[in-house]
């Protein structure tokens, strides 16, 4: 049996989001098996998928790390198929190769089938303008949309939401994490180069968005964040460890794009429950004006 580890570790620049967890170093090297830190300048090594034996690829957005398994809401799939098994396999060889983000993630999105349904990999930095723009895409012509991430700044996404919801088109609703958006809109009030994002977001929380109260993030702090990062449009999902995120479009990430009508309805059903758990999300006063 041959394992191997890749993991993300800091650097001193500052970004946009609470960086995963620092790894557990020395854990790790303890364990006996190859394993390569990978320090995503000025980006992050955000995947989190497992590929065994060829056959099988567990992806979602949990960390490896006790708080994200109980203190946060999270999604996992698991996917049976040689063909995905490969491109994730491809996607991680480069990485272990070279141990740069900036060149990763050009493994092409070729659609597979699995038991009948059509699973297409993404894997970003190298194709997340085609990705923003496929998730922008269908859920610009969806009627029933269902979202869970943490933010929400891409702007192909933050956009198509904004206008969908202000034509008052489709069924759209979701939960993020109340904290961060909060420091994002603090960050964009204070940087004039992002302050055009600002009416888009307040539109889209102006919806059917609650948001979770989670820990401000700091070094030893309870890492309670609503972490799940899952879009449904229609029969569409996509599930990943992908942020709807600016910063995660240049981050190594990847994600599913699962066309099947029962995983959909599953998945609307899981968002729906954790949008219950908290509340409304309204859009902070700009206390500076």
């Amino acid at each position: 049996m041959e394992v191997r580890i890749l993991y993300n570790v800091d650097h001193a620049n500052p970004i946009p989001v609470p960086p995963p967890p620092e790894p557990d170093a020395q854990l790790i090297a303890s364990l006996g098996v190859p394993a390569k830190a990978v320090a995503g300048v000025p980006d992050l090594m955000h995947h989190k998928y497992v590929v065994r034996d060829g056959e099988t690829v567990l992806s979602g957005s949990t960390n490896w790390t006790d708080d994200s398994w109980s203190r946060q809401e999270n999604v996992v799939v698991t996917v049976s198929s040689p063909a995905l098994a490969h491109a994730f396999a491809l996607d991680f060889e480069g990485l272990w190769k070279d141990g740069d983000v900036e060149k990763s993630g050009f493994v092409e999105p070729r659609p597979v089938d699995v038991d009948g349904m059509r699973v297409r990999p993404w894997f970003t930095p190298g194709f997340a303008d085609a990705l923003t723009a496929r998730l922008a895409k269908k859920i610009g012509r969806a009627q029933r949309v269902r979202i869970c991430s943490p933010v929400i700044t891409s702007a192909p996404v933050l956009a198509t939401l904004a206008q969908a919801i202000a034509d008052g088109r489709g069924d759209i609703a979701g939960c993020v994490d109340a904290t961060q958006v909060e420091d994002v809109i603090r960050q964009w009030r204070a940087d004039g180069n992002a302050a055009w994002k600002l009416p888009l977001l307040e539109q889209v929380l102006g919806g059917q968005f609650t948001g979770k109260r989670s820990e401000p993030w700091e070094l030893g702090s309870l890492h309670n964040f609503m972490h799940a990062k899952v879009v449904v449009a229609d029969d569409v999902v996509f599930v990943g460890s992908f942020n709807l995120s600016h910063s995660g479009e240049k981050n190594a990430e990847n994600v599913l794009e699962i066309a099947d009508a029962q995983l959909a309805q599953q998945l609307t059903a899981y968002v729906d429950e954790v949008r219950q758990r908290f509340p409304a999300l309204g859009f902070p006063p700009d206390s500076a004006g």
